[in-house]
């Protein structure tokens, strides 16, 4: 009996397992920062959609590492962590694990107790697509007039407390923050900008472009026939007379009259 050679099997093994638990990590309300006392779920899903018994969240702060949702934070039900009074303490870099080993994204959350928080999207954002930052205090309505930092340097005021990048580019990422006078700063939050993918558009038969590029070239072949064909056949009878006649002399004299 063959033998199976081990190195295709393992290979083929490690990419089931990859593709069968691809986690996703996301935040529901949307956000990379919260007020404290704010209630934050944080969902592990499969790249489909679909939450799976296997997923684990875990996290990094500046007191713990590696520590599990349902261990010492959070409540954790199925694939999501509840975490109903978020402190400052929570802020920190959050992920999700299967059993298998592949981890997810990984999303970066603060937890500020001051009065000023900057709404920004908290997953990497695509090239091409717009991206509005909302600058919200805690006690009063979001629609104050805001001042909005990019790296420190500031981009612009605007009177509703929100801002818009339009068609985001790789000059756009970096680090973001804006300021309502009177109420305070918010912290500083990383936006990523990631490239779009590249999409390969195939050549269609039907296309103008080959149709009637297509209907020219018959049409210049059946040109040419109709020109060239009488004009050869012409030539083989003349040839193939000229044959016979220098052959036969009896049908020299004639063939010099038809000629003629």
């Amino acid at each position: 009996m063959e033998e199976t050679p081990l190195l295709p099997l393992l290979f083929l093994a490690s990419l089931l397992s990859c593709n069968a638990h691809q986690a996703h990590l996301t935040v529901s309300p949307s956000s990379s920062q919260f007020f404290k006392g704010s209630l934050v779920t944080l969902h592990c899903e499969e790249d489909d959609g679909s939450a799976h018994s296997s997923f684990s969240l875990r996290r990094n702060t500046s007191k713990k590492l590696m520590i599990q949702c349902g261990d010492d934070f959070g409540i954790w039900s199925v694939s999501s962590c509840t975490i109903s009074y978020i402190y400052t303490w929570d802020s920190g870099v959050y992920w999700c694990e299967s059993k298998e080993g592949p981890i997810s994204n990984m999303v970066n959350l603060t937890v500020t107790g001051g009065s000023v928080i900057l709404q920004s999207p908290v997953l990497p954002v695509m090239e091409g697509d717009d991206v509005t930052l909302l600058c919200k205090t805690k006690t009063t309505p979001s629609n104050l007039p805001a001042a909005f930092y990019k790296d420190g340097s500031l981009i612009r005021k605007q009177p509703t407390g929100h801002m818009t990048i339009q068609h985001v580019s790789r000059s756009d990422e970096g680090l973001y923050k804006c300021d309502i006078s009177g109420h305070g700063e918010s912290p500083s939050s990383w936006i990523t900008v990631t490239d779009r993918p590249a999409t390969t558009v195939l050549p269609t038969s039907g296309t103008p472009e080959t149709s009637q590029t297509s209907l020219h070239f018959d049409f210049t072949l059946i040109r040419y026939l109709v020109v060239f064909c009488p004009y050869f056949i012409s030539t083989l009878i003349i040839v193939s007379l000229y044959q016979c006649r220098g052959n036969d002399p009896s049908i020299s004299e004639p063939m010099s009259q038809g000629i003629e």
